[in-house]
C-alpha cells in the first residue's frame, strides 16, 4: 500500500500508531500486543517515518469516543501539529461508530493528516477514501451492535436458566463461596444490616 502522497513523500513524516481492544480479556490483550508488533515491523519498512509514539486504549469499546483517553490525546496532538500521519490496523480499531469516525477523519483531513487503515487499504487523503470508509464503518458499527445484542440475549437466557452472575469485587457483604454460591463476609455483615 502506498502510505504517502507524492507531495508528502519528500519529507520525513511524524507518524503515530493507534491501537484499541474492547475488553481486558487475555485474548484481547494479546491482540493489542500483536498490533504493536505489527506497527513496529511496519515502521522498520518505512525509514522516511519518524515514529512519534503509539496511542492505545485497552478494555474500551469503540462505539463511542467518550472514555477513550488514548484516542482523544492523539486527536489533541494532531490539532497541536505534533503528528503528520496516523496508522491503524483497521476501521474497527479506530471507531465502531460511523458518525464519530467520519467526523474525525474529516477534521484530520482538513489538517492535512492522513489516516491509514491497513486492513482495508484506505488512505484518507485519497478522494475515494470517504466512500470506502463509510461502507467499512457501517459494517464495523453493525458488527458491534450485533455482538452487543448477542451478549444481551446470552445474559437473558442465562438468567432464565437460573444462572445469576455476581460481581464480587463490588458486592458488599458477600464473596464467592467454595460451592460457587454467595456466602456472607462476617466482617461486612454489620454494615449490610
Amino acid at each position: 500500500m502506498n502510505f504517502e502522497s507524492d507531495s508528502l513523500a519528500a519529507r520525513r513524516r511524524k507518524v503515530v500508531f493507534y491501537g484499541r481492544v474492547s475488553t481486558e480479556m487475555e485474548a484481547q490483550i494479546a491482540a493489542l500486543k500483536n498490533q504493536i508488533i505489527w506497527y513496529q515491523q511496519l515502521a522498520e519498512r518505512h525509514p522516511e517515518w519518524t515514529v512519534v509514539t503509539m496511542y492505545e486504549d485497552e478494555g474500551i469499546s469503540g462505539r463511542s469516543i467518550n472514555n477513550r483517553p488514548g484516542f482523544m490525546k492523539m486527536i489533541e496532538d494532531c490539532r497541536k501539529g505534533k503528528i503528520d500521519m496516523i496508522v491503524t490496523k483497521s476501521v474497527s480499531r479506530f471507531s465502531r461508530n460511523n458518525l464519530d469516525c467520519l467526523m474525525y477523519v474529516r477534521e484530520l483531513k482538513q489538517l492535512g493528516i492522513p489516516i491509514i487503515f491497513e486492513k482495508e487499504g484506505i488512505n484518507t487523503i485519497q478522494v475515494s477514501s470517504e466512500l470506502l470508509l463509510t461502507l467499512f464503518g457501517a459494517l464495523s458499527q453493525a458488527e458491534s451492535e450485533s455482538i452487543s445484542m448477542n451478549v444481551k440475549l446470552g445474559i437473558r437466557q442465562s438468567l432464565k436458566n437460573g444462572n445469576v452472575r455476581f460481581s464480587y469485587k463490588t458486592f458488599l457483604g458477600y464473596r464467592k463461596g467454595v460451592d460457587g454460591q454467595p456466602e456472607i463476609v462476617p466482617e461486612q455483615a454489620d454494615i449490610v444490616r
